[in-house]
């Protein structure tokens, strides 16, 4: 049996990047680059007006007290433009500046009589307001590094380059095995000896959360053969397979039994802790096999603590868990032997744990946003005890 720690460098041991893909911009927001980007252009692309104002030549100011205003010229302006010292322009904010003119002067700081500009700015420096071609980036420079998370501001700078589409790092596509003759579907009157399945639904809102949006779910009965020739299917098709229920040692706990059948190896099979201590993790070639307990909160700490950072590094980033120590605002005992995570809220400074830790039991995690970690050679925590929290998503 593994601990915590040596579990979860196991899965990350195993993980692989996912393949490249080639995606428009509009699609691509929080992906991850996997390849640098160089900017086609300069940007931007000719010297441009930072200001609505008047254009001119700084120098003149020297020999002239006031200039002719001999053209208006706005953004897109596709006019070919001079002046001569004696001149200026009227221009706008992302205009071309003219041929000539080396400085802008804010309408706000300009006066205008019969036609002629007064520059009323007196700290009014060389260059002022004037957006150099190529300021921002020069035709052929990196405009972003490989492992650049997209974002909006990303988006919008790589459309001001005139870039379309990117390759960044695809998606994991899932699949959820939900074993149990126990589960009643929703929609369904619930029958005596039967339970509504929540872990499909818990376990692919989770995904979703992650990023992953190709999430197919399949409902097995309790017959090994049936669910060792779906896992057999299943892991042809997709990169990360998780079944849920089954993987403890019952009469009717098939899962290893099917991952064996079905080519997987075995990465580890159970862990030190409580939830989730039947967790099992195996391959088949470069992809995962998970088996979670059937307990909802065994199954979604689970997903959290191990499979989480599990996507987040297949799709080129980091878990988005943040780890934290903070206050606890009770005393905690336990055995030694094994880690305890209890569902928790964090107010910003001190950790709650929460009431119904029962691995059964959503209730508490419904309002959790940590985990409090209780490592397994800890017996006792007092109030006010400084311990490892994990800030959920």
């Amino acid at each position: 049996m593994l601990t915590i720690h040596q579990a979860k460098e196991a899965i990350l041991k195993h993980t692989h990047l996912c393949d490249s893909i080639i995606i428009h911009i509009e699609h691509a927001l929080n992906k991850i680059l996997s390849c640098d980007i160089y900017s086609p252009i300069d940007l931007p692309p000719f010297p441009q007006s930072s200001m609505d104002g008047y254009a001119f030549k700084y120098s003149s100011l020297s020999t002239h007290q006031s200039f002719e205003v001999i053209y208006k010229i706005a953004a897109g302006d596709q006019s070919s433009y001079e002046v001569s010292e004696s001149e200026a322009v009227r221009i706008f904010t992302g205009a071309p500046i003219p041929k000539g003119a080396d400085t802008v002067v804010m309408q706000e700081k300009a006066g205008i009589k019969d036609g002629r500009l007064h520059v009323l700015d007196p700290n009014l420096t060389q260059g002022a307001n004037y957006r150099n071609k190529g300021s921002e980036i020069k035709a052929g420079s990196i405009a972003l590094l490989q492992g650049t998370r997209i974002t909006p501001a990303a988006i919008g700078f790589l459309a001001s380059m005139g870039i379309q589409e990117i390759e960044v790092y695809g998606d994991p596509t899932v699949c959820i095995l939900v074993t149990g003759d126990e589960l009643n579907p929703l929609g369904q009157a619930l029958q005596f000896g039967k339970v509504f399945d929540s872990n499909s639904y818990t376990l692919s809102a989770a995904f979703k959360q992650a990023g992953i949006n190709t999430i197919a779910v399949k409902h097995i009965p309790d017959q090994i053969e049936t669910l060792t020739q779906t896992l057999r299917d299943a892991v042809k098709e997709f990169d990360i397979i998780v079944l849920t229920g089954g993987v403890s040692v019952g009469d009717f706990d098939f899962v290893t039994k099917a991952a064996e059948g079905a080519g997987v190896h075995t990465v580890f099979h159970k862990i030190k802790q409580k939830p989730g201590k039947p967790m099992y993790c195996g391959t088949y070639e470069n992809k995962f096999v998970f088996g979670l307990p059937g307990n909802p909160a065994s199954a979604l700490t689970c997903f959290y603590e191990y499979i989480e950072p599990a996507i987040k590094k297949m799709m080129g980033t980091t878990s988005a868990i943040q780890i934290i120590t903070a206050p606890i605002t009770e005393m905690y005992k336990k055995p030694s032997g094994l880690t305890h995570f209890l569902k928790a809220k964090f107010d910003g400074t001190l950790a709650t744990p929460l009431d119904a830790q029962e691995s059964f039991r959503l209730k508490s995690f419904a309002i959790a946003n940590a985990l409090i970690v209780i490592i397994e050679e800890t017996t006792q925590v007092n109030k006010g005890d400084l311990v490892e929290v994990h800030l959920l998503p």
